[in-house]
């Protein structure tokens, strides 16, 4: 308590010591980026809530060989609580290393940051890369927050993600019924103002499971499930000659494989009309400036799954690991798949 009164504090609550995410293990962005630009693949930045989750993407991530990056939302930060967050992502890179992985590329970063204030906590609690989104602000608004966040986070040497552009569909915070694409003849103007990192923008994907409406697909008349409409590459391949090499993200492109929609509605779920974005749309777009895709749906997908068919076949069951551990399993094929067969992801390490 000395030490406390000699800094002119007067309890241990407000003594407060900056967490700094080199210090946890983990990296930022940058150098990860620069190489998919180059090299033709997109990093997978997969969101989690829990445990479970976590331990999927890590044992996907080392057994491919992957860069990977840990998306929280929000949401998820309320959920699982920033200090828990703060060490999991410290046990990630330890488990990492456990299992094998001598030198694991794990990003711990914020999706969606809706201010500064949060961005900042975020920056302060072990982040290494953070998006703050002020796309739904007139653009010289969303240029000034992204420029406040730029500034504080790069004095950190951590990266920072803005967006240009509207998804529709819903993921916890983040709604819009509407989507706007982005306009090329904005990115360079955006870019040079802010400073940012990467820039995720808005060519058709969407937020959430129920990406687009029947009204906005066509039916497969081989098996009569709905089939969405197009990625706007037009607009991608714009911004790539307005911006060349500079880092593009996707949000909102979980492609809803209908397995895990059959087996939920199967097992008593009630999804209807759940369609996502083709993946052979993703690798396309993962061949291109596009260096990271983000995943969050289709993991929710696989774990209400693989949870709802045990439970079916067994319900006398009560041992959650009975339960999660099935849906743990199920993630990590998921994940395993996107980073092979879609994003090109693996074997992809620094040496």
């Amino acid at each position: 308590m000395r030490f406390l009164a000699l800094l002119g504090m007067t309890s241990i609550k407000s003594f407060y010591i900056m967490v700094n995410y080199k210090n946890l293990g983990l990296v930022n962005t940058r150098e990860m980026f620069a190489r998919a630009v180059n090299g033709g693949y997109a990093i997978p930045a997969f969101n989690f809530n829990n445990m479970e989750q976590l331990q999927a993407i890590i044992m996907a991530a080392v057994e491919t060989k992957s860069p990977v990056i840990l998306q929280i939302s929000k949401g998820a930060r309320n959920y699982a609580n920033q200090t828990l967050l703060r060490f999991m992502a410290e046990g990630a890179v330890a488990y990492a290393k456990e299992l094998g992985c001598e030198h694991p590329e794990i990003v711990l970063h914020l999706d969606h940051g809706d201010s500064f204030e949060l961005c900042k906590n975020c920056i302060e609690m072990g982040f290494s890369s953070v998006m703050i989104d002020g796309s739904a602000l007139p653009y010289d608004e969303n240029a000034a927050l992204t420029r406040k966040v730029v500034d504080y986070a790069h004095q950190h040497d951590v990266t920072v993600e803005g967006e240009l552009g509207v998804l529709a569909g819903v993921e916890d915070e983040v709604s819009a019924e509407v989507s706007h694409y982005t306009k090329p003849e904005e990115v360079v103007d955006f870019v040079t103002k802010t400073g940012v990192d990467s820039l995720a923008i808005s060519i058709g994907t969407s937020h959430g499971a129920y990406k687009f409406t029947p009204e906005q697909c066509t039916v497969d008349p081989k098996t009569g499930r709905l089939l969405p409409p197009p990625l706007a590459f037009d607009v991608l391949e714009a911004v790539e000659k307005e911006l060349p090499g500079f880092p593009i993200v996707l949000h909102g492109s979980s492609s809803v494989p209908q397995e895990d929609v059959d087996t939920i509605n199967k097992y008593g779920g009630a999804l209807k009309a759940a369609v996502g974005i083709p993946e052979e749309q993703l690798r396309k777009a993962a061949k291109s400036a596009v260096c990271k895709i983000n995943i969050d749906s289709d993991s929710r997908l696989a774990m209400t799954a693989a949870i709802r068919k045990t439970l079916a076949e067994k319900p006398a069951e009560f041992d959650p690991r009975k339960y999660l551990g099935p849906a743990r399993d199920h993630m990590k094929e998921l994940y395993m798949h996107k980073i092979i067969n879609v994003l090109g992801s693996n074997n992809k390490l620094a040496e």
